[in-house]
């Protein structure tokens, strides 16, 4: 390649490698990200936090996202259980920050956000895979090879990995680790949904919990233009099977899914599909010449759609410390990047184990919720779990627990 000497090589293109690398080149640095697939590509995630919207707005991302019509407002998420309904707004949250953002087709997003950059000039080369990479010298050396059949070694002063499920630094410096959670599959599509039942707010995500099976759960998210992400997540003994048939059975089996679906139609341009084992964990956020964003380094669960929030969090994070390390100022990568991360990562985890051991399920589904506490419980589910003046942050397993204790061990009606 005509370049090979980078301040900072970002593997991975989606929304942190995208941010991260925007806010650096905004530092003036010289940044490149190398990204092994071509845009637009597929991924799941698809329900965005509000507090996603600080990061994309500092980024200079926020205006083109707002400007894709396919797009649909969010302001909150919605849940339902057998005959209980109950929501939450985000604008009615106990911490500071947008309460709005949108729920978005990731292949569409990503690619908005990626070009965004490449515009503000972020050296981006698509079909580049990082196959090596040495961080025993001054600079990190990266062995590069291009989908063209062309392999060359590019170096940096820092590598980011953004790389997301393709986990690159984790793989090649063996420092994955086994999640806590066990581990659970989803099946999923998009359909055109056709709902016109008033019973469904467009405007929210609707995550449905299952009345027979209570840690399987079904979302439901819509987009702007008559689609819907639809998917159930469970454990791969109970979700056996193709994956048309256990959607379908599992989705008509809630009964306010039955009913707004009732006209909708499952075959389209998009296919079913299935993962499983997708939570994940590394030793290590960080080492000599990288660090890792996002999914990279770990991945919890989809039910509170924690994922891009996760990763545009360590990407700003990640972003301002280096921008501090690269200008010769000293950089505690573990007291001002991996503790400050956890702190949000490990929020989030509570309230994913509090969901499966049912604890935060009935927080949620228990009648007559005190104005207070759904505020505080808002704001977690609108991303704002790093806000630790929010005690559900900074003690978040003692307050789910006497929440969970107060409410005691609600129904499906």
């Amino acid at each position: 390649m005509s370049a090979s000497q980078f301040d900072v090589a970002v593997i991975g293109a989606g929304p942190s490698g995208a941010v991260a690398s925007a806010l650096l080149n905004k530092r003036g640095f010289k940044v490149c990200v190398l990204e092994k697939q071509h845009f637009p590509r597929f991924v799941i995630g698809e329900s965005l936090l509000p507090h996603c919207m600080e990061m994309l707005e500092e980024a200079g991302f926020a205006d083109a996202v707002r400007a894709e019509p396919s797009f649909q407002f969010k302001n909150g998420a919605a849940f339902s259980w057998g005959s209980r309904y109950t929501e939450f707004d985000f604008t009615e949250k106990f911490s500071d920050g947008p309460g709005t953002v949108y729920q978005v087709r990731r292949g569409i997003f990503d690619k908005i956000l990626i070009d965004e950059a490449a515009k503000q000039g972020v050296e981006v080369r698509f079909g580049h895979g990082v196959t090596a990479f040495d961080n025993s010298g001054d600079l990190a050396r990266l062995s590069v090879e291009a989908d063209t059949g062309e392999s060359y070694e590019l170096t940096a002063k820092f590598v980011l990995d953004a790389s997301g499920y393709g986990r690159v630094l984790p793989r090649l410096l063996d420092l994955e680790t086994p999640s806590h959670l066990p581990p659970r599959q989803a099946h999923f599509t998009h359909i055109d949904d056709n709902i016109t039942n008033p019973k469904f707010d467009r405007s929210k995500i609707l995550i449905t919990t299952h009345p027979q099976h209570r840690d399987v759960w079904i979302w439901l998210i819509p987009f702007g233009d008559n689609r819907c992400s639809i998917g159930v997540v469970g454990t791969p003994d109970v979700l056996a099977g193709e994956s048309e048939t256990v959607l379908k059975k599992f989705v008509y089996e809630c009964p306010m899914l039955k009913e707004i679906l009732d006209k909708a139609v499952w075959e389209n341009d998009f296919p079913f599909r299935s993962i499983q084992g997708y939570s994940a964990n590394v030793k290590s956020l960080h080492g000599k010449h990288f660090a890792l964003l996002g999914n990279a380094a770990e991945f919890l669960d989809p039910v509170f759609s924690s994922g891009v929030t996760i990763a545009l969090h360590s990407a700003k994070l990640a972003a301002d410390l280096l921008a501090k390390q690269l200008e010769g100022g000293a950089a505690d990568w573990d007291a001002e990047f991996a503790k400050p991360l956890m702190i949000g990562v490990n929020a989030f985890r509570t309230y994913v184990d509090g969901w499966y051991d049912f604890r935060f399920q009935n927080a949620i589904y228990a009648p007559n919720r005190s104005p207070e506490i759904s505020r505080m419980i808002s704001s977690i589910l609108a991303g704002y779990a790093w806000d630790t003046e929010n005690p559900f942050v900074a003690k978040s397993e003692q307050r789910l627990s006497a929440l969970a204790a107060l409410v005691g061990d609600v129904k499906a009606e």
